[in-house]
């Protein structure tokens, strides 16, 4: 990883190079979009705005030059490298003026719940949208597998519908993330080491974010129609916040402990093992502004 970042950091063309051509693999293999994204961030976190704004234009262009060359059109690498460097490019951005990755990451999540709210102002019935492309995605399924009673498939298929919004707008987040975390923990190895660890465990949330959080989910489950709808899948994005912040204060609070180098590490496989644990995590984040568990575990000789 090493070795990357300091590629990237040779110059305009090596930043360009790394992000287009990981964009491009991304397509096929979903996580080089991570690689992709944190290119643009470490330049922009080390150099400036307008130095990331120049190798994101530019890598813009070469991807969509790419694919133009090797798919015979340059339309979608061109505006897929605008939604997956944009986003980073301005949180970066956030993050390299402010020096407050709490800010960074919310400013993140407000970015995925305004675009969620986008998609309910422009759009009358999202859950439409995503209803048709479910069908689609579930018809080779139910092809090859006849056994599996269709009925149930595509009652499942319409609940899911509803939250699709929240879902992907959440997934957008979490990649996003990613992306800022690791050019921030590239930039910490090469000029900072142990910066970014320091920033990590030191993670929370604001209380006023928290408190509105809980009413959004009271809120949500007192009301139905569009706008408990659209209450749910805001909350699947803050979801995304507060599992981060969750992640973050339970690293903390493993890494003080005696078993530190089991526990951190048991810590990130259960959480991709057991997905059903990303529940507990996130609420753990929305409590910890009024319970203060870092400093309560460390007081208790965690």
């Amino acid at each position: 990883m090493r070795f990357l970042a300091t590629f990237i950091m040779k110059g305009r063309m090596s930043a360009m190079t790394v992000a287009s051509t990981a964009a491009l693999l991304s397509l096929p293999f979903p996580p080089a979009s991570i690689v992709s994204s944190a290119s643009v961030a470490l330049v922009t976190l080390r150099r400036g705005a307008s130095e990331g704004l120049y190798v994101l234009i530019c890598a813009c262009l070469a991807a969509a030059l790419l694919s133009l060359v090797l798919l015979g059109g340059y339309q979608f690498a061109l505006l897929y490298g605008l939604v997956l460097w944009l986003p980073v490019w301005l949180i970066a951005i956030v993050l390299r003026e402010g020096r407050l990755l709490s800010v960074a990451v919310e400013t993140a999540v407000g970015l995925g719940i305004l675009a969620v709210i986008a998609v309910y102002l422009f759009l009358s019935e999202p859950a439409g949208l995503w209803r048709g492309v479910l069908e689609l995605l579930i018809q080779p399924m139910l092809a090859a597998k006849p056994d599996i009673p269709a009925v149930n498939v595509k009652e499942a298929a319409d609940k899911f519908a509803h939250y699709m919004t929240g879902v992907i707008a959440a997934g957008s987040i979490y990649g996003l993330l990613l992306g800022l975390f690791l050019a921030r923990w590239w930039q910490a190895l090469l000029y900072n080491p142990g910066g970014f660890r320091n920033e990590f465990i030191a993670l929370a949330g604001h209380r006023p974010l928290a408190f509105a959080t809980l009413a959004l989910l009271g809120f949500a489950s007192a009301t139905s129609g569009p706008a408990s709808e659209l209450s749910w899948n805001v909350l699947l994005v803050l979801f995304a916040l507060y599992t981060t912040i969750g992640t973050a204060l339970l690293h903390a609070v493993f890494a003080a402990g005696n078993w530190a180098r089991f526990m951190v590490p048991l810590l990130y496989i259960t959480l991709v093992a057991v997905p059903h644990v990303m529940a507990l995590i996130a609420l753990c984040g929305v409590v910890d502004p009024w319970l203060d568990l870092r400093n309560k575990f460390k007081s208790n000789g965690a």
